[in-house]
């Protein structure tokens, strides 16, 4: 039986590759709101960050998700991805 290919994406903090299944996306919606996208199915530019603390920190003191949605991410929504990394619940 043939082996399936496992889909890679990097992850913007690290600049690594890793199997899509364990980076969380985020997306900016036409609408230019950001949000956690734990379906990986909502339309809008998207970008991966690993789902480690640190990798957030990193993210927000290289501002990679700035420059990865093309927009302004907020404070607010950094510890939203964190809470959602610790606890798995999405509040959006």
């Amino acid at each position: 039986m043939k082996k399936r290919k496992v889909p890679l994406r990097k992850c913007i903090a690290s600049q690594e590759m890793f199997p899509k299944k364990e980076l969380i996306r985020v997306v900016r919606t036409p609408e230019n709101e950001i949000l956690i996208d734990p379906t990986g199915k909502k339309s809008g530019r998207g970008a991966y960050i690993c789902s480690k603390p640190e990798y957030v920190e990193l993210a927000k003191k290289k501002k990679a998700l700035d420059r990865a949605l093309k927009t302004k991410v907020n404070e607010e929504f950094y510890k939203r991805l964190e809470k959602y990394i610790v606890t798995g619940e999405c509040d959006e």
